[in-house]
């Protein structure tokens, strides 16, 4: 069923059988979602953030340089249990466009992942007595289990901005609360899990507790803030997860942002797990991962606004190809860091946040926007659908970045290590850190660039494509 935008209680669960697109009159009207809405929708997203960041950041120093994980074994471990999601995310959106319920479609299984994420992650980090493989397999089964509760709640949580409202830049401003809270999130995470986890066993145990608490609050809080989100309406499930693959080759507009944002994240995710490597050996300061990542966090912080009006005047294609130039930028200027020192290191960094916040929004705003306009093209919604292959494809990626950088790590002879044994690295590894880990993903972003040239998909298109429905 539709729910106005007027209704102030829980939106009451459709009936089995299809499910209708938007109500035709009124109804289906752009709604404007209430703040406390936004703000409770926005909250959840220092879980998202978190857990991209805190795993990305140190899940593969902490298995080379505590656990004296060999780093080909590290990255497999960091990648492997992503594989899991392609399977597991599009399960998740499926079951969610099905699910009926006094919560509605989405929220039970958002309750679902906070009750088991924040324990699995705390195991994750818990620093078992093992070193080398036997500690590997174990951070391995652990991280397996966290994958799978966080598409329990990531899945349905990025498909709630579609079903919020069928405005354009409405669904921008909902996801302008939730990037504040992302750059809030990543201050946390990035500078602050560094600091605590230290360079010891009882220093990474404590931080998983600590970030375990961090994610069960976020998450709470989101399932009980988006209680009276407005619904205009509800998502169709595929019958299977083949159907779910076969409906999405036939959306245009969703492979080639899927494509791009591929490999943005590639970038993204190999940048991130480099960091404490560039700082402990680039840098030659450990404690420079805090400091990088608050060059990151606080263009997050401040422009988001800005953001949003760019993507109003040049539409959120062009702000997109900006961002991503940014990014390339920076990552590029990272890679002379070892002739202009730490100040210079920190500017380039800075460079790379300000891209990355524009990439930020603009990706799920884009997603957004796609899911839409599928919705008046087809008849259906699907945003379960789409949203759990994108969610699948961007942890998959993501992590994708940590094996490669792994791997580079491994070819180039880096030795592991643990806090009672530490080594010198050779030549050739370090190099692989400071050359291999920025132009690397600045060479991936390139190609973002090129496929953002490829999406067409306006806010003129979306909107003629749902006069052209409701004509027919």
């Amino acid at each position: 069923m539709v729910t106005p935008a007027s209704t102030p209680g829980p939106v009451p669960s459709p009936a089995p059988g299809p499910v209708p697109g938007p109500v035709p009159g009124p109804a289906s009207a752009a709604v404007t979602v209430p703040r406390t809405v936004r703000i409770g929708y926005g909250v959840g997203s220092v879980c998202t953030a978190t857990f991209s960041t805190v795993p990305g950041l140190l899940l593969l120093f902490y298995m080379t340089n505590i656990l004296a994980v060999p780093a080909w074994i590290a990255g497999l471990v960091a990648f492997l249990p992503k594989i899991w999601d392609v399977v597991i995310n599009p399960w998740v959106g499926q079951r969610s466009d099905r699910t009926v319920s006094r919560f509605g479609a989405r929220r039970p299984w958002m309750l679902a992942g906070a009750l088991f994420l924040p324990v699995t992650f705390a195991a994750t980090f818990a620093g078992p007595p093992l070193t080398g493989v036997p500690a590997a397999v174990y951070v391995a089964v652990c991280y397996f289990l966290t994958a799978t509760a966080y598409a329990f709640y990531e899945v349905p949580y990025k498909a709630m901005p579609a079903e919020m409202t069928e405005d354009y830049h409405e669904r921008s401003s909902i996801l302008q609360w939730k990037m504040v809270f992302v750059g809030l999130a990543i201050l946390v995470s990035g500078a602050v899990a560094p600091a605590i986890a230290g360079g010891d066993v009882a220093g990474y145990r404590l931080m998983g507790l600590i970030i375990g608490a961090v994610l069960l609050a976020s998450m709470l809080a989101s399932f009980l803030g988006t209680a009276k989100a407005p619904v205009v309406a509800r998502a169709e499930a595929e019958p299977s997860i083949r159907a779910q693959f076969a409906a999405a080759r036939t959306s245009r507009p969703f492979m080639i942002l899927l494509g791009l944002s591929c490999a943005q994240m590639f970038s993204a995710g190999m940048l991130l797990a480099g960091a404490p490597y560039f700082a402990t050996y680039t840098l030659r300061d450990p404690g420079a991962t805090t400091t990088l990542f608050l060059c990151i966090v606080g263009p997050l912080l401040v422009t988001m606004p800005v953001w949003i009006r760019l993507s109003r005047r040049y539409d959120k294609r062009g702000a997109m190809i900006l961002g991503s130039s940014l990014f390339f930028a920076g990552t590029v200027a990272m890679a002379l860091s070892g002739q202009f020192g730490a100040v210079y290191a920190h500017g380039a960094v800075l460079l790379v946040g300000i891209g990355y916040a524009g990439l930020q929004l603009l990706q799920f705003s884009m997603l957004s926007d796609v899911i839409v306009y599928d919705a008046a093209v087809t008849g259906k919604r699907r945003a379960g659908v789409f949203t759990g292959l994108w969610t699948a494809a961007e942890t998959v990626v993501f992590a994708f970045g940590a094996l490669v950088f792994g791997w580079l790590l491994g070819v180039a002879g880096f030795v592991e290590s643990d806090p009672k044994t530490p080594v010198e690295q050779p030549e050739s590894a370090t190099q692989a850190v400071l050359y291999g880990g920025t132009l690397i993903p600045a060479l991936v972003m390139v190609v973002a660039i090129v496929l953002t040239r490829r999406y067409t998909l306006t806010a003129a298109e979306i909107e003629q494509a749902g006069k052209d429905a409701q004509a027919a």
